[in-house]
């Protein structure tokens, strides 16, 4: 392997490859942390309101059906829908992510998906134009994801590449805490919305949320616009400016990660990675739309209780976990990220059942606030707290934002999004008992564990490797 692929000292070549002064300045680790928690926030603020409203408004207003459960399964599909065009946001986005560069892309997925949800929040209903509300509601929400299909792996590994190597899990964990911070604004929007009478919430009130959301826009490309390319980027041009220019380089056979074919490259030479995410991603995205999509649709339409149960006890669940999930990535900087992961994996398979006894044998805010705590805050926030790192070290420099983003918004349209529906199936098929959705959620884990211990430790991996082999070769080396 070359030396000078990946050390390049001519300076002509240089001078015509290496990106503007601006680029390569350091970002600070708030500017990063900021830009990473807010357009996170931003996605999952859309994508809960449109959960929350697919099991309280749309199947009412937008997908008009006599028979409740068919009009919810409808919402619900289109819910789904977001999540299966995402993988195609995100090899549009991670190409551009690994040829343009990791910021660029992190404002154009903003506008688009924050554009889309305001948009939502302006759509006529059934009543009003019949058959074309759930035709723009489709379309919208096709383009919010794929907008969305490359906005949390960005800002993942934007984060993850400004860190310091021991820190990857830590600082990688804001945008794991932006999903929260989402969840948290939009289920608190929705509980406060919730308390109007149901004509008024059903004729505007549900909009507020979705108009809301402008504020954050702004915010989140403000402090985006200010921050500059991230170092390892910057160096990856440096080195393929300066192979280029040698005629040097490593060839696509020694899995080569090639900024002219990313997709190309991820798929020839990391497929292993994206399986690895894929499947460890799996419990997550279950656990996760368990208790932020079904459970609310399933505290209304089976236990009778009041609209505002759900997003209230989301909402003290959300807030808990946005705070343990730094904790947890943090954790991962000192014992590794395989033993974390598992840990949070093993929890969600022992609390499956559990996690319905309190719901169900409750019935009232506190045992089902307690339930959503424990599995979200324990749960999802050791599987999810060093995800970002975790993920980013799976894969070679030139190909990072391609497989990441591609392999999670796979696994979000294989499971995320499905599971929903999959768990009101479930439920129907058992006769309105839970014991199908728990063992689901067991079997979800199950497989989980299974892909990150046949995945191997990743922590101390160094981030600008160009090759597969060298980047499993510097596993615990702590070096940019």
């Amino acid at each position: 392997m070359p030396t000078d692929a990946h050390h390049p000292k001519d300076r002509t070549t240089m001078s015509t490859t290496a990106p503007s002064p601006a680029a390569a300045k350091t970002n600070t680790s708030f500017g990063v942390g900021a830009a990473a928690l807010i357009g996170s926030a931003l996605e999952w603020y859309d994508f809960y309101l449109y959960g929350t409203a697919a099991a309280l408004v749309f199947n009412k207003i937008i997908f008009v059906n006599t028979d409740a459960t068919i009009a919810t399964l409808a919402a619900f599909a289109t819910f789904a829908l977001g999540y299966i065009i995402r993988p195609l946001g995100g090899l549009i986005f991670g190409r551009m992510g690994d040829v343009l560069g990791r910021k660029r892309v992190l404002i154009i997925t903003l506008l688009v998906m924050g554009g889309a949800t305001i948009l939502m929040g302006l759509l006529p209903t059934y009543a009003q134009v019949g058959a074309w509300a759930p035709i723009l509601l489709i379309l919208l929400r096709l383009v919010q994801g794929i907008g969305a299909g490359a906005e949390f792996g960005g800002a993942a590994i934007f984060a993850v590449e400004n860190a310091k190597p021991r820190r990857r899990g830590l600082h990688g964990a804001w945008p794991s805490a932006g999903v929260y911070l989402g969840l948290l604004l939009a289920s608190a929007v929705f509980s406060i919305v919730t308390t109007l009478p149901e004509d008024q919430f059903l004729a505007w009130g549900w909009r507020i949320p979705f108009l809301s959301s402008i504020v954050v826009i702004v915010v989140a490309l403000v402090i985006r616009l200010r921050l500059n390319e991230t170092p390892v980027f910057v160096e990856l041009q440096k080195a393929e400016g300066a192979g280029a220019g040698a005629g040097a380089g490593v060839g696509a056979g020694a899995g080569s990660a090639s900024k002219a074919s990313p997709i190309r490259e991820v798929f020839a030479h990391e497929k292993r990675g994206m399986l690895v995410l894929v499947l460890a991603q799996t419990p997550q995205n279950v656990v996760s739309s368990i208790n932020l999509a079904f459970i609310t649709a399933f505290i209304v339409g089976n236990l009778h209780l009041a609209n505002s149960v759900g997003p209230l006890a989301t909402t003290v669940g959300t807030a808990i976990t946005m705070l343990v999930l730094p904790l947890f990535g943090l954790l991962s900087d000192r014992i590794g990220r395989r033993l974390v992961i598992i840990a949070g994996m093993v929890f969600s398979a022992l609390f499956a059942f559990p996690y319905f006894w309190l719901i169900e044998g409750g019935r009232a805010p506190l045992p089902i606030t307690m339930a959503i705590i424990l599995s979200l805050g324990i749960g999802i926030g050791a599987m999810f707290g060093p995800q970002a790192a975790y993920f980013a070290e799976l894969f070679t420099g030139g190909a990072r934002f391609t497989g990441l983003a591609f392999a999670r918004e796979l696994a979000g349209a294989l499971t995320a999004g499905t599971t929903p529906l999959v768990a009101v199936a479930l439920v129907a098929a058992a006769g309105g008992a839970t014991w199908l959705v728990s063992l689901y959620i067991v079997l979800a884990c199950i497989i989980g564990i299974v892909a990150v211990m046949l995945g191997g430790e990743t922590r101390g991996r160094r981030l600008g490797a160009l090759t597969v082999p060298e980047l499993k070769a510097s596993t615990g080396s702590f070096a940019d």
